[in-house]
This record gives C-alpha cells, structure tokens and sequence, in this order.
C-alpha cells in the first residue's frame, strides 16, 4: 500500500528481455540504499517487487499482464520514473490510500500554464470515469493528486501545484502521453455496494 506522495525521480538504465519477463534497472541512488530484494516499490504507481539492489540502482521484473495493462511495455533507457516505497504500518498518509493496482493506462489530452500552476487534462478509461468525481482523489503515474473537474469524453482535469510539477514525471509529459491511472479505491468499493456485484 502506499499513498502517491512521490520520494524521488529514478532513470531506467536497463531493460532486458527474458523469456517470459522483462527486467528494468533503474537510477534511485536517494531510495536504493534504504530497499532490499524482495521490498515493495511504485513505479509509477504500479506496484512491483525489487529483485537486486546496490547502493546506486534496484532491479525488477515485469511480467506480460503488467506490461499490457501499465505503461511499462513503453519504458525506454534513460526514462524517468515516480517512484515510492510501501507505507509503514502507523505512517502518516500525506496523499491518499493507494493500492499500486493500476486499472488501466489514460493519457495527457493538454497542459494548461494558468499563473503559477498547471491545469492538465487526462483522457481516462470509462471505468475509472466512472468512479471519479470532483475534488475526489486519483492516482495518475502514482501521484496522489485531487480531481478539479470531471469533463465529459471521460476527461479528468487536474490542478497541478509547482512542487508536483517539478518533483515528478507529471512536469514530463507531452500530449498523447500515455500515463498510469488507479481510481479512487472508497469509490471502487461503493460502486461495488449499490452495484450489488460481489467480484
């Protein structure tokens, strides 16, 4: 579990196609001295588990379901990714509740410069629209962010503030962009309650 409040920008310096998996090495010299093989880690908000780590970079290992439904199949070297490690059990939550189940992929329609921020606007998956409302919360490259406006052609505009901008891979993006995106978990949930579906 963890709760989009990003701890450092790494860099892909590695990708290796294996039989059934693909493997990424990426630069996290701030993160790595503190994670262990086997240790929990958003990469980009997906959740993924450190198989070999240095001083200097931590290794994963990806496999195909992840990279049909995350934006990892489109990784290249030299990439930056949002990182952040698991929640401690009695840790604050700065952002919100966020699982690193990605629900599926959206991308970047515009950035807006309205001052000293950035109005940005994602065209997310209809399931994932259908879960998200105004000043609610949703996860896009695993950075808790707080939806400003619900537009219609499942369009989610958010308000982005300098820090975030410059502090993640969000300040990155060009249009088209494709991003990850994990709904509000509370509205997963009462969806599932006045739905009546029990999967």
């Amino acid at each position: 579990m963890f709760n989009g409040i990003i701890e450092e920008m790494g860099r892909i310096i590695g990708i290796e196609d294996r039989q059934d998996i693909r493997r990424f090495s990426v630069e996290a010299p701030e993160l790595a001295v503190a994670l262990r093989p086997g240790a929990s880690v958003a990469v980009d908000g997906a959740c993924l588990t450190v198989i070999s780590v240095t001083p200097e970079y931590f290794v994963f290992d990806v496999i195909g379901p992840t990279l049909e439904r995350t934006i990892a199949g489109t990784y290249q070297e030299g990439e930056r990714v949002n990182l952040e490690r698991a929640l401690r059990m009695g840790g604050r939550i700065d952002g919100h509740i966020v699982q690193g189940h990605i629900d599926s992929t959206g991308c970047l329609i515009q950035s807006i410069k309205e001052g000293e921020y950035w109005m940005m606007d994602f065209f997310i998956h209809e399931d994932v629209y259908a879960l998200t409302v105004s000043h609610g919360s949703i996860a896009i490259n695993g950075v808790s962010l707080t939806v400003s406006e619900v537009r219609e052609g499942c369009v989610c505009r958010i308000g982005v503030i300098p820090f975030t901008f410059q502090h993640t891979n969000l300040g990155n993006l060009k249009p088209e962009g494709p991003v990850n995106v994990e709904g509000d978990l509370i509205g997963k949930y009462v969806s599932k309650i006045f739905s009546g579906r029990s999967e």
